[in-house]
Order: C-alpha cells, then structure tokens, then sequence
C-alpha cells in the first residue's frame, strides 16, 4: 500500500502547538482535510473574512493583508518543512490571506461574493499556468503563498470581465 506524503504527514494538536508559526498555517485547526472538506473550511473562512471587512476600510485591509503574506511566507514555510510536505492540505492561511486579497476587490453583495468565492475556489484546485508551474517549482513559504496570488489574480480578473459585461 502506497502512502502519499500528504497523508503520512498529518497535523496533530501537539506538532501545532510546537510552534506558533504552525498555529498561524492551520489557523489554530489541525486538520488534513481533502478537497471536499477545504472547501467547507473556505466557506467558514468567508464569513471572518467578512466580518473583518466591514469594520475595516480597503487601505487599512490591504495592510493587513500585507502583513499576513509576509507572516505567510514564515508561518507555511516553516510548517511544510515541520511536515516534510511544502504545500499540505491542512495548511490553510495561504488560501485565506489571498481570498481576503479577492474580497477587498469584490463589488458588494452576496452574488458577486459567492462567485468570487467559487471561481477562487476553482482556479485554486485547477491551478490553471502558470499557477501550476509555480505550485511546482517554489516548494516554500514563498512558494506556498505564491500559488494562491496567483489564483486570486484570476478570480479578479474573471470578476472584472463580468463586472464589464454586465454593466454593457
């Protein structure tokens, strides 16, 4: 029987607590997870994400967001290597600093937040190129932050050719 790395390293409470930077990758949740569950978790995310987003103006969430790829960089990077896996399913604050990142750009409203959501959703498990490049080449913290930009990059644009057709 064939084990993937992924799943020979799984997070536990104890590998999270060694470290704050492994507190910050898991955002305080240690769990594997698959496709199907990352996707409840970033539902779950959308709403703190939301609810930060209303007591916050954009230039103050983009600083925020700032701070948090750079702790990005440090937390993933350190967690993966901890996991011996670069890029682990359980680590999840990549894919909600880069969604904060959409949202801050997202018109209001729950259709166009939920459209954001799912195509983020998509282009983060497709990984469309170059994404999938970079997944595969940067095997850091850099790298592990990199990858979801990137994915945020094409939810935005996706979101702004909508925007524009709609408004013709």
């Amino acid at each position: 029987m064939i084990i993937s790395a992924e799943a020979a390293a799984r997070p536990t409470v104890r590998l999270m607590l060694r470290h704050p930077a492994h507190v910050i990758a898991f955002r305080c949740r240690c769990r594997a997870g698959s496709r199907r569950a990352g996707n409840g978790r970033h539902a779950a995310r959308l709403s703190d994400v939301l609810v930060l987003a209303s007591y916050c103006a954009a230039p103050t969430l983009l600083a925020i967001i700032a701070l948090g790829f750079a702790a990005g960089i440090w937390a993933c990077g350190r967690t993966g290597h901890a996991l011996g896996v670069a890029d682990h399913g359980g680590i999840v604050w990549d894919e909600i600093i880069a969604f904060m990142l959409v949202l801050v750009f997202t018109p209001p409203g729950p259709v166009w937040q939920a459209c954001a959501f799912l195509l983020f959703r998509l282009f983060d498990i497709l990984k469309p190129p170059p994404i999938r490049y970079y997944d595969r080449k940067l095997k850091n913290g850099f790298g592990v932050m990199f990858d979801d930009l990137l994915a945020a990059f094409y939810t935005l644009m996706v979101l702004a050719a909508g925007k524009l057709l709609i408004a013709d």
